[in-house]
Order: C-alpha cells, then structure tokens, then sequence
C-alpha cells in the first residue's frame, strides 16, 4: 500500500504522533477486544492501539522505500545484505564494504 497521494506531493499535515487526539470508531472482532483490554486495561487501549498504527505505518513507509531504491538500483545482492546484517552483531567477518 502506498503513501497518501497528500504526503507524496508535500502536503503534509500532523506526522504519525503529533497533533490534537480525536476519537475514531474501528471494528474489531471481540476477540480481539478482548486480548487488547487484557494487556493494556481498558485505558491504555487508545494508546496501544495509537502505537501499533505508527509502528505499522513505519514499516509501510520503509518497505515503500525499499522498492523505490530496488527499481532503481535493483535488489541487494545475498552477500551484502548479510554483510550489513554482521554490522550490529559486531560480527568482524562482515565486511561494511560489501554493499
């Protein structure tokens, strides 16, 4: 799914977070209602939910990125992708200079 055609061209209102809390109505199967309100209590509900929304729109937008850069570079090739994946692990046998 791509971004709102209003964030592509610029016109940006509030990021994900900010800007003034409003009440939205969602359905949700009562299964579901039920495990949110056994996490969280019913009022941590909003603040869960608001939480899971940004995380999933973050993983949108970098998807999204990561098939821009694909189409114009093509796909990351195994050897670099697992030689990035060495860098945080402190894995000296990843070279930093294999993408």
């Amino acid at each position: 799914m791509r971004s709102h055609p209003a964030v592509r061209r610029g016109n940006r209102g509030p990021a994900p977070g900010e800007g003034p809390v409003r009440p939205v109505s969602v359905s949700l199967h009562e299964g579901t209602i039920a495990a949110l309100k056994a996490r969280t209590g019913k009022r941590g509900m909003s603040a869960y939910v608001e939480a899971l929304i940004q995380r999933q729109l973050e993983r949108d937008r970098l998807r999204e990125l990561i098939e821009d850069a694909e189409a114009e570079h093509g796909p990351a090739g195994q050897a670099a992708v697992e030689a990035k994946r060495a860098i945080p692990r402190g894995d000296a046998g990843g070279s930093a200079n294999a993408a």
